[in-house]
């Protein structure tokens, strides 16, 4: 099967279960911290993390005030927390001196904030802006190479491949549906094959099905 035709059947069969608009945020300030905060860090934990800090500091003038200590302690159950308060602090400043206290809505001016690399501005743009982006993290980054659609080592790489497969009005779609498929289903370890809809076009499924069978057997759903 050709990567292309692959690529089509693999969104039509994941986005509708995974993909969900509501789960966008439209808050550009909120994406921007949360995404900073994710950082080699679990789903669940950035969550709490987040709520916990931008509950009590909703703005970057609140954070700037209350201060890297306050900030640290808030996330501290999150992998790297003093960096992440440092730079979180450093972030806000530049928001509210070069850009007015707002959240930039471009690729270029994003990535001059401290912390933030492509697939941060990538989820500001998305999520935040509702702008066609295609963020890489982890999840989406693994799940192409298991496919097949690429062969990359680097985050950066699969999203400069991906721009080429998928159409640009698919992107925001695809980085959610892929996100959400890599949390539930193909997971880093122990990958839930048995429950994937779409194993039957996965290289890495092809290559290891004795194995998984032998784990995951008798949960196949091809819905």
């Amino acid at each position: 099967m050709k990567v292309s035709e692959k690529v089509r059947v693999v969104v039509e069969r994941l986005v509708p279960l995974y993909w969900d608009e509501h789960l966008y945020s439209n808050d550009p300030f909120r994406v921007l911290i949360s995404t900073i905060i994710s950082q080699r860090t679990k789903d669940e934990q950035t969550y709490g993390a987040s709520e916990r800090l931008l509950k009590a500091y909703p703005t970057p003038e609140a954070i700037l005030e209350a201060g890297e200590e306050k900030v640290a302690e808030m996330i501290r159950n999150t992998g790297f927390y003093r960096q992440k308060a440092r730079r979180i602090v450093k972030t806000c400043k530049m928001l509210i001196e070069k850009y007015g206290g707002k959240v930039p809505s471009t690729m270029d001016e994003l990535l001059t904030l401290p912390g933030v690399g492509r697939k941060t501005a990538g989820c500001v743009l998305a999520y935040g802006f509702g702008k066609d982006a295609l963020p890489v993290d982890t999840h989406v980054h693994r799940i192409a190479n298991r496919l097949g659609f690429v062969s990359t080592k680097k985050p950066e790489e699969t999203e400069m491949e991906l721009k080429k497969l998928i159409p640009k009005e698919l992107w925001r779609k695809v980085n959610l549906t892929l996100v959400r498929f890599g949390q539930q289903v193909c997971r880093p370890l122990k990958p839930r094959c048995g429950q994937c809809p779409v194993r039957d076009v996965c290289n890495w499924w092809r290559e290891n099905k004795n194995e998984t069978n032998s784990t995951h057997s008798g949960h196949n759903s091809h819905k």
